[in-house]
C-alpha cells in the first residue's frame, strides 16, 4: 500500500475543529504521515496496527521512535494502534528553525497531531525522558488523555542525570574516573563520565544488563538517520529541569507504570515519587529498556491495562 501523506498548516489549525471531534471518525490509515506544526515545522509520524489509540513519546531526549518501535513495540500493534512520532529536533523530524523546543510546544505538537487525527482521547506511552512531555501533555490536556503508560519514566530530569553520574562513576576503575568537582555543572560531569565509560567498553553498563542487548540496540538504530538539534538544546530550556512528579498528585487518569528493578538512568525507585491517584506500578527484572529487556512481561502488562480501560468518551 503506497505511503498516505497528509500535511497540516496553520491555516488548517487554525479554524474550528470541534466538528473533527464529534463525527463517526474511520480507522486511521496505517503507514507513514508527513505532519506539517502550525509552526510549519514537518514531524514524522507513522500509524500502525489496530485497537486503542496510543501515541508513543519518546525519550532520549531527542532518540526518535524508530528503537521503540523495532524493539518492543512492534508486538503491540496487534492490539493496539500505534502512533509513532519524532518529536521536533529528533529523529526523522525537522528542526525548528527558530530552535523552538520549549515543553510547551512540544506538548502543543500532540496536541496539534491529536486535533488533526480527530481523536477525542488517546492512551500516551513514554519512555525515559518522554514522561516529562507525557505528563506535562496531560497537565495541559487531562480531558484528552484516556490513560497513561510510563516505561522507565523520567519526571524529575535532574535527579536522573546526577544518578547517571554516581552511577557511571562506580562502574569505573578509581584510576579512570574524570577529575571534575561535585560543583561542577551536570552537563559537563555527565559528559565526562561517558566519555570515561566508553573508553573503558563499560557504556552499555548505564541502561543495560548485557552488552547482547546495547549491542542488538545499537545495530538496529544506527543505520537510521537521526537528527540530534533537541538534544543539543534542551539544557537551555529551565522547563526540562523541573521536578514533574509531585504534578502526578493532580492526574486521576489510569497510569500504568514499569519500572526496571536496577534501572539507574531514571534512577532507582524513582517511581516510588509517583502519586498518580489511580496508578498501577510493576517493577520488572532490569534496566532503562524493558521493552527490550524484558518484552513479553512488559507487552502483556500494557495489553492487560490497555484492554480493561473503560470505553472512550
Amino acid at each position: 500500500m503506497a505511503a498516505l501523506i497528509l500535511l497540516v498548516n496553520a491555516a488548517a489549525l487554525a479554524g474550528p475543529a470541534s466538528h473533527l471531534l464529534n463525527e463517526q471518525r474511520a480507522p486511521l490509515p496505517p503507514g507513514p504521515l508527513a505532519f506539517r506544526t502550525s509552526d510549519s515545522v514537518q514531524l514524522f509520524v507513522k500509524i500502525a496496527g489496530r485497537g486503542v489509540p496510543c501515541v508513543v513519546v519518546h525519550g532520549g531526549p531527542g532518540a526518535g521512535s524508530y528503537g521503540l518501535e523495532h524493539l518492543g513495540l512492534q508486538p503491540l500493534e496487534s492490539s493496539l494502534q500505534l502512533i509513532y512520532l519524532d518529536q521536533r529536533g529528533s529523529g526523522r523530524s525537522a528542526s525548528s528553525p527558530r530552535r523552538a523546543y520549549a515543553l510547551a510546544r512540544q506538548v502543543q505538537d500532540l496536541e496539534e497531531l491529536r486535533i488533526r487525527l480527530g481523536l477525542r482521547q488517546w492512551v500516551l506511552l513514554a519512555h525515559s525522558f518522554g514522561g516529562v512531555i507525557a505528563t506535562a501533555y496531560a497537565q495541559r490536556y487531562p480531558e484528552r488523555v484516556q490513560a497513561l503508560v510510563l516505561v522507565n519514566a523520567v519526571l524529575d530530569p535532574v535527579a536522573s542525570l546526577e544518578s547517571m553520574v554516581h552511577y557511571g562513576d562506580s562502574l569505573l576503575p578509581a584510576a579512570a574516573r574524570p577529575p571534575l568537582p561535585p560543583t561542577a555543572p551536570l552537563p559537563q560531569r555527565l559528559g565526562a563520565v561517558l566519555q570515561a565509560l566508553g573508553q573503558q567498553k563499560r557504556l552499555y553498563q548505564l541502561q543495560y544488563a548485557f552488552d547482547t542487548a546495547a549491542a542488538r540496540a545499537s545495530r538496529m538504530v544506527q543505520p537510521q538517520p537521526g537528527n540530534r538539534d533537541f538534544a543539543a538544546h534542551v539544557f537551555d530550556f529551565p522547563d526540562y529541569g523541573r521536578d514533574y512528579a509531585p504534578a502526578t498528585a493532580a492526574l486521576g487518569m489510569p497510569t500504568l507504570v514499569l519500572a526496571g528493578h536496577d534501572d539507574y538512568t531514571a534512577g532507582p525507585r524513582a517511581y516510588r515519587a509517583f502519586r498518580f491517584p489511580r496508578q498501577r506500578v510493576l517493577v520488572l527484572p532490569g534496566r532503562h529498556n524493558l521493552l527490550q529487556e524484558q518484552p513479553a512481561l512488559a507487552q502483556q502488562a500494557i495489553r492487560t491495562f490497555v484492554a480493561a480501560l473503560p470505553r472512550r468518551r
